[in-house]
């Protein structure tokens, strides 16, 4: 979708990583895990350790998670897969819920700050 949109995954600026909104999807834009939230919240961290492995950097530098639900109450299911991804960075962390996502098999959407230590 990136080249399509016209986005970057992700922005490296000095130390900082921003890693936009990221979806459930496969390497070829097909939703992984249509109906679990813990398995879609899965494929967005993996997503996103990619991204980040790509910008220099990698889970350890996570300082911010924001978790975007379309279904608060799955709020512990999507957090019981982020932790497997940030239990040693240990981020703040922001959940909320939206309405609907652009591909209404998405359940969840997450976005990362990351920085890279001096």
């Amino acid at each position: 979708m990136e080249a399509v949109v016209g986005f970057s995954r992700a922005v490296r600026v000095g130390n900082f990583i921003a890693v936009g909104g990221t979806a459930p999807v496969d390497a070829d834009g097909r939703t992984v895990g249509p109906g679990n939230v813990f398995v879609q919240t899965k494929q967005c961290f993996e997503i996103i350790r990619d991204a980040l492995d790509q910008a220099g950097s990698g889970l350890q530098d996570i300082v911010r998670t924001r978790v975007i639900l379309t279904d608060i109450d799955t709020w512990k299911d999507a957090i019981d897969a982020r932790r497997i991804y940030c239990l040693d960075a240990r981020p703040v962390d922001t959940i909320m819920a939206v309405t609907r996502f652009v591909n209404p098999e998405w359940l969840v959407e997450i976005e990362v700050d990351a920085v890279i230590p001096d």
